[in-house]
């Protein structure tokens, strides 16, 4: 539904926003209720409410929170590069264009992140570099900025 309204990247950041903390509540509650399965005399049990305990709790921290908006950067953004190099190899006009783009766009997705869920990881940093190094070497390629323009 965000993703109809705002686009995939700010839908993606709104949804979990608002989802988020109800999603991480009820998987920490589902695990723990399957954990319950662990004190049962019967080993088959305890060792399932241990495996399926467990899963949910991966789900529910790992997953969710990390790999699928990972997963939608990667597309989104690596989809855009796709598209610049494929145009870049078929020699079309625009492949500078979609570079900029993806750079852009992963500069808009950091700042988006920070903003709306405000942790800060290492990766972080590394992807705004990559970013801004893209900008950079597209506005070079471009003409827009010559690399001794500087002196």
């Amino acid at each position: 539904e965000e993703a109809a309204l705002h686009g995939t990247r700010e839908g993606m950041l709104r949804a979990l926003a608002v989802t988020g903390g109800v999603i991480t509540s009820a998987g920490l509650v589902l695990a723990a209720t399957f954990a319950v399965l662990g004190v049962l005399p019967l080993v088959a049990l305890a060792q399932l409410g241990f495996v399926v305990s467990f899963g949910v709790l991966l789900d529910t921290l790992l997953v969710r929170t990390l790999i699928v908006p990972g997963l939608v950067l990667g597309v989104v953004v690596g989809g855009t590069q796709l598209a610049a190099g494929l145009a870049l190899v078929a020699k079309r006009r625009r492949p500078l264009l979609w570079a900029a783009i993806a750079g852009f766009g992963m500069q808009i997705w950091i700042f988006a992140e920070l903003a709306i869920i405000e942790r800060y990881a290492w990766l972080q940093t590394a992807y705004f570099a990559l970013g801004v190094l893209e900008l950079v070497l597209v506005f070079v390629l471009l003409g827009v900025t010559r690399p001794d323009a500087a002196s």
